[in-house]
C-alpha cells in the first residue's frame, strides 16, 4: 500500500527593507501529485512581531511552529519583553538540527525587533541558519534566483518590497507545478503586521 503525506512543495520569498521585512508565499499544498489544498496559509505567526514561512511536510512544520510559538510565549513572560527575531530563529534552528533525521522542514523566519530592526533568517532542511537580506525557499525558489538577485534593492520602500515579493512568487507559480493558488504577503514593521492576499487576477504574468 502506498501512503502520501501533505507536502508544502512551495515558494517562499522574504526581503528586508529600511524599517521592516516583507514575507510572501503561495498557497498550494499537495499530496503526491494531488492538490490537497489550493488556499493554505503558509505564513504562520510565532510572536506579535515574528512570523515564519513553512516548506516541507505540512504536519512537521505546523507542529514545529506551534512548539516554537509556545516556547516564545513563555520566554516573553519570563523576560518581560518581546522575543528578539534571532532568539526565535535560534529556537527553530535548535529543533530542526536536533530532529534533523525525523523532520522535513524548511523555514524562513522573519520579523522586527527594536534592537536590530527587520531581519530574515533562512533555515533549510537539516538545521543550518543564516541571516539574509533576501531569501527564498521551497521547490519554486530554483526558478527565481535570477529574478531575486537582479531586482532586489536594499533601499526599497515597503510597497516596492511588496511588489518585488508578489512578482517573485508569481514567476515561481508560473513555472513550478508544485506552487500555485494565491500569493499571501505579510509586512512586518515597528507598527505591527499587515497581511495581504493577491488572487489570480492580481498576480504578475510574465510576457
Amino acid at each position: 500500500m502506498e501512503f502520501f503525506f501533505h507536502c508544502l512543495q512551495t515558494t517562499l520569498v522574504a526581503a528586508e527593507f529600511p524599517g521592516g521585512v516583507v514575507i510572501g508565499a503561495d498557497s498550494r499544498t499537495s499530496t503526491g501529485t494531488y492538490v490537497a489544498n489550493r488556499v493554505s496559509n503558509k505564513i504562520t505567526r510565532i510572536t506579535d512581531s515574528v512570523y515564519c514561512c513553512r516548506s516541507g511536510s505540512a504536519a512537521d512544520t505546523q507542529a514545529l511552529a506551534d512548539i516554537v510559538s509556545y516556547r516564545m510565549a513563555m520566554h516573553e513572560i519570563e523576560m518581560g519583553r518581546p522575543a528578539a527575531v534571532r532568539t526565535v530563529a535560534n529556537t527553530f534552528r535548535e529543533m530542526c538540527y536536533q530532529y534533523r533525521d525525523d523532520l522535513m522542514a524548511g523555514i524562513l523566519c522573519a520579523g522586527y525587533d527594536r534592537t536590530h530592526g527587520g531581519q530574515i533568517y533562512s533555515l533549510p532542511i537539516g538545521g543550518m541558519m543564516v541571516r539574509q537580506k533576501v531569501a527564498s525557499g521551497g521547490s519554486g525558489s530554483t526558478y527565481i534566483y535570477g529574478y531575486l538577485d537582479s531586482n532586489y534593492k536594499p533601499d526599497f520602500t515597503a510597497e516596492q518590497c511588496v511588489d518585488f515579493i508578489r512578482k517573485g512568487v508569481s514567476l515561481a507559480i508560473h513555472r513550478d507545478g508544485s506552487s500555485g493558488g494565491v500569493c499571501r504577503v505579510a509586512i512586518i514593521t515597528a507598527n505591527g503586521v499587515e497581511r495581504r492576499t493577491f488572487t489570480g487576477d492580481q498576480l504578475f504574468v510574465p510576457q
